[in-house]
């Protein structure tokens, strides 16, 4: 299964100082969009142990993205879609990589391992 959900937004990056409150607001927003996207794109609850995922980051301009921040971005995306597919994301594997070009997504591949 592919998918190709919402660019993570700023707020979410380690390096922002966001109140507290900012932050949950966001965190909640995001893991939501994520699950919808993913949702709306046919994805839907699986019948596995273990997953593996391979998320390519496809920047929204061409400013430079570390890996490690924008996987740290992406972690209330993930929650939203281990809602959806309900498999705990304890049992997941990821490979993370840069995408070529602008665009201002990223392309989720899912592998179920069992």
């Amino acid at each position: 299964m592919i998918l190709t959900l919402p660019w993570p937004p700023a707020g979410l990056s380690p390096n922002a100082s966001n109140h507290w409150a900012k932050l949950a607001k966001l965190k909640k927003q995001y893991r939501e969009a994520c699950a919808w996207t993913a949702a709306s794109q046919g994805a839907h609850p699986l019948k596995a142990d273990k997953l593996h995922l391979t998320l390519t980051f496809v920047p929204p301009n061409r400013r430079e993205y570390d890996l490690d921040n924008a996987l740290a971005r992406m972690k209330a995306g993930l929650d939203g879609l281990a809602d959806v597919l309900r498999v705990d994301d304890r049992h997941w594997s990821l490979t993370i990589r840069k995408g070529e070009g602008i665009g201002g997504f990223v392309r989720v591949e899912v592998h179920c391992n069992g």
